[in-house]
């Protein structure tokens, strides 16, 4: 192609010299830097939009910083106030400081030090008749307070905003409630709102600063443009760059090659006289779409396409044109491309051959694209199989050794099993598939296992090696029109997995040297991906092992509730999801669903990790926000020490659900850490999702744990899952719970029924999450099983306590366990009367086994111990100890529990 004219040859080839030329290019240069000043150039009005713009920005950030800042200020003073006067309302012995002979002299010192420890103005504490006890003035203590009191006598907590002496103040009322619930005091707590806030004044500076910096930019982005402009143009007026256009259109006709450049949308921009005469084009054709303009699909596909090709032959009617084709974006150019067209119809005679060497590349480009899609071995293998049938061979066989399709190793000599088998035709008399075959050594499959190379058997009526694998059935393949095979073993390094059989039927001529090679190139490709889907079947085995083994195989024997569980894996892997069933004393039972974001050894090992620490735990008899708090710095501690070794990966992202059913109160407590709320089916069938609070995923850490108390009626289904059951790509989570609220809506009353509908109706064909789904039907301790009786702190009452337990013994048939009995509860009953404190109180629990639980209002644990011969106490709970079959200590809000567990006979 003839050689176009550059710019510099074109500016000094028409550039006059001398004085008088000289300062003619200084008067145009003078212009053009004119023409680039603000306010008269596209850059200057550029600028002065982007300042209007900025300044609009700047003050309505302003005006939300203002707004905002009000608010926040109101918002903040609403929290603190309550805050501070819950937690006032909620201190050890508010409640005994308000019954105290005189409750200002012991509130007073402690409400000014909440005062000036929390930042509020006035925490006050008055009876309920609104007669304060507290005030940071002492001339006010004694009258009456300024506000709304009922809601808080009602027991809520109410806030207002009110205008008081110093200033607007939001204050907030919380009731002090007694054991029963009642409300025996009041708690206010308020904050002026100019005492807060102040987010506002700190952010205006930046606001101004960042307006400052966006002018700056703004001019400096004026300036570039201006300059860039001028580069781009290289200094040239409009008629140089006209008389430019001129020379370069001139030389673009001229020559003998055709050209087209084509834009970035496929539109033809220019083709000259010579890509109009070969391509036969229409006199309209420049601003037409590529693929409207009649030309053959492969021809328009390329231009369309916009790749880079080096003589490329393609066939338009009668002549052969080698098609080269370029990208016009380099170096910031317009995107597009410029195709130079060459006729070389003399070329004809070799495009046959062209033609079979493109067919044999894109095969291998579909088998680099089209084998190994998934991860399964088969579905692998019958990739191959489809792939190079027909375009390669009639008929393809591959067979592996089992211990590849189980994801292992072949070890020594072993028989295949026919894997996948693809042809023309279904009724060809090969070996079907899963025909466990074993290749004699003499057959082209036997050598090329043993060797590793391939074999090419051009006639196989010939091939006396091969009709001794099977004289019957070889001779019914010949007699089927099958005439030619290529074997090619698939290697993955040194390991041999199988082999591949090609076999040739409907086309006469058989395979050839360059058609072996193919054939090898083709299963080299495929081997890799075989071999890839083998280690996965392997990992994933073992990932599926591993979190068998940590999931429960068998759910405890308790009382408390029905239980029914499924656990799924994912398509793409095991995860991190687990539950749980743990019984807890008092016949209680606890129910845990938990979920380790991630797939893999990793979520299936931290999982264990997350329930061997539940199990730790719950054996504590810790509340379930206690618990979660507890897993949440278990967890903290796990991403530091992996962090610390430099390779680990983080836990975050671990959810756990918690929950605690007594059925004896038939009551749950529930908490849970980023996990989705449970679901409630009623007795009736009526579905609801209570509203437990939703804490921070476990790891996070910094925020509180809240726990929920349902009361539940005997019947009531309690439904925990992992978010693999309501989530997936394409809805949203609300979807998903309302799908499963319709499920359980339609399950039958049992958990068994309710696990298999649910899993019905919202288990996709192929999971991309594991799902753990957990169903609890709660029973109730009929009260003609359960025994108590309020204990006064008298040492006489151990002996009623005693006649009592033995009265109900009897009733119960239990007369054995009369003596152990009365030992246990008389060292409880004694231990609680001489060392706890009212309200105390037994109860007797006739469960699986029987249940003896004594209630004090202390907080004091009793620890066991081996008393000396010379001490006169400390056996009581070593009795105790030696005569149960399990004992413990519990909190509740109001103390503790002391229990102790008998088998009965």
């Amino acid at each position: 192609m003839v050689r176009l004219m550059g710019r510099s040859e074109v500016r000094s080839a028409r550039r006059p010299s001398g004085p008088l030329a000289r300062r003619r290019r200084d008067e145009d240069r003078s212009r053009r830097d004119r023409s680039t000043l603000p306010g008269r150039s596209l850059a200057g009005q550029v600028f002065l939009l982007q300042v209007v713009v900025v300044l609009l920005l700047v003050l309505a950030a302003v005006a939300a910083l203002v707004l905002q800042g009000r608010y926040d200020s109101t918002e903040e003073a609403r929290d603190r106030s309550v805050a501070v006067a819950g937690a006032f309302a909620e201190s050890p012995g508010i409640r005994e400081a308000l019954r105290a002979p005189d409750p200002t002299a012991v509130l007073q010192p402690r409400a000014e030090a909440a005062r000036e420890a929390t930042g509020v103005d006035f925490v006050v504490v008055m009876n309920t008749d609104g007669i304060r006890y507290t005030h940071p003035r002492p001339d006010r203590i004694g009258k009456k307070f300024v506000g709304t009191l009922g809601p808080a006598l009602a027991g809520r907590t109410v806030t207002e905003e009110i205008d008081g002496t110093i200033g607007p103040l939001v204050q907030a009322v919380v009731p002090v409630k007694a054991a029963d619930g009642t409300v025996v005091g009041l708690v206010s707590a308020g904050i002026t709102t100019e005492n807060v806030g102040g987010a506002a004044d700190r952010q205006l500076p930046l606001v101004l600063v960042a307006a400052a910096l966006a002018l700056a930019l703004a001019t400096a982005g004026t300036a570039l443009v201006s300059r860039r402009l001028r580069r781009q143009t290289h200094g040239l007026g409009p008629d140089e760059m006209t008389r430019m256009y001129e020379h370069h259109d001139a030389v673009l006709h001229a020559v003998r090659e055709g050209v087209l450049i084509v834009g970035g949308e496929g539109t033809l921009l220019l083709a000259n006289d010579e890509a109009q005469r070969l391509l036969d084009l229409p006199a309209d054709a420049e601003g037409r779409r590529v693929g409207d303009l009649g030309l053959p699909a492969a021809v328009a596909d390329l231009l369309a396409s916009g790749r880079r090709a080096t003589d490329e032959v393609h066939l338009v009617k009668d002549r052969l044109l080698a098609v080269s084709q370029r990208s016009t974006d380099i170096r910031d150019g317009p995107p597009g491309t410029v195709a130079t067209l060459r006729d070389t119809t003399e070329l004809r005679a070799l495009s046959g051959r062209a033609e079979t060497a493109r067919e044999r590349l894109d095969l291998l480009y579909d088998a680099g694209v089209g084998v190994g899609t998934g991860l399964d071995v088969t579905r692998t293998a019958e990739e191959l199989a489809e792939l190079a049938v027909p375009r390669f061979a009639d008929f393809v066989t591959v067979d592996l050794f089992d211990a590849v399709l189980a994801g292992g190793q072949p070890e020594g000599v072993t028989p295949l099993r026919r894997t996948a088998l693809s042809g023309v035709r279904t009724d060809s008399p090969l070996y079907p598939v899963g025909r466990q075959i074993r290749f004699v050594d003499g057959s082209p499959q036997g050598r090329s296992l043993r060797t590793g190379r391939p074999v090419l058997e051009p006639d196989l009526a010939r091939a006396p090696d091969w009709q001794v694998q099977d004289a019957e059935r070889s001779a019914q393949v010949v007699a089927y029109g099958i005439h030619s095979l290529i074997t090619v073993p698939l290697r993955a390094g040194a390991l041999v997995l199988g082999v591949v059989g090609f076999w040739r039927a409907e086309r006469p001529e058989p395979f050839d040297a360059d058609e072996l090679a193919l054939a090898e190139e083709l299963v080299t490709r495929a081997a890799v991906s075989i071999d890839n889907a083998r280690r996965y079947t392997r990992e994933h085995g073992l990932a599926v092992t591993l979190q068998r083994s940590l999931l429960p195989r068998t759910l405890p024997e308790q009382s408390a509730v029905d239980i029914a569980s499924r656990y799924l894996p994912a398509q793409a892997g095991v995860g991190g999801d687990w539950f749980d069933v743990l019984p807890l004393s008092g016949a209680r039972v606890a129910l845990v669903v938990g979920d380790v974001v991630g797939h893999g050894l990793h979520a299936a090992a931290t999982m264990g990790r997350l329930r061997t620490a539940v199990h730790n735990f719950a054996a504590l008899d810790l509340a379930p926000d206690e618990l979660l708090t507890l897993l949440d710095e278990l967890v903290g501690r796990i991403d530091q020490d992996q962090a610390a070794e430099g390779g680990g990966a983080a836990v975050i992202g671990a959810t756990c659900l918690y929950a605690i059913y007594d059925p004896v109160a038939r009551s749950c407590v529930l908490a849970r850490a980023g996990h989705p709320p449970p679901a409630l089916v009623h007795p009736d069938g009526r579905v609801e999702f209570p509203d437990v609070p939703a804490g921070p995923p476990l790891g996070l850490g910094g925020l509180p744990f809240e726990t929920t108390e349902l009361q539940l009626a005997e019947g009531s289904r309690l439904v925990l899952y992992t978010d693999g059951l309501v989530e997936d790509r394409g809805h949203d989570i609300d979807t998903g719970l309302e799908e499963l609220r319709a499920a359980l809506a339609a399950a039958g009353p049992s958990p068994e029924e309710t696990c298999e509908k649910v899993l019905d109706a919202r288990l996709p064909a192929r999971p991309v999450d594991d799902i753990a789904l957990l169903v609890a039907r709660t029973r109730a301790l009929g009260e003609d099983r359960v025994a108590q009786w309020r204990v006064p702190a008298d040492p006489a009452a151990v002996g009623e306590v005693r006649a009592g337990v033995t009265r109900r013994l009897a009733e119960w048939g239990l007369e054995e366990l009369v003596f152990t009995t009365e030992l246990i509860l008389s060292e409880l009953v004694t231990n609680a009367i001489r060392y706890g404190a009212e309200p105390i109180h037994v109860r007797v629990l006739r469960d699986r086994s029987l249940i003896c639980e004594v209630f004090d209002g202390t907080s004091t644990s009793p620890h066991l111990r081996y008393a000396a011969m010379t001490d006169e106490g400390g056996r009581g709970l070593f009795l105790v100890a030696q005569l149960a079959e399990r004992w413990g200590t519990r909190y509740t809000p109001d103390g503790k529990v002391i229990w102790a567990q008998q088998p009965i006979p």
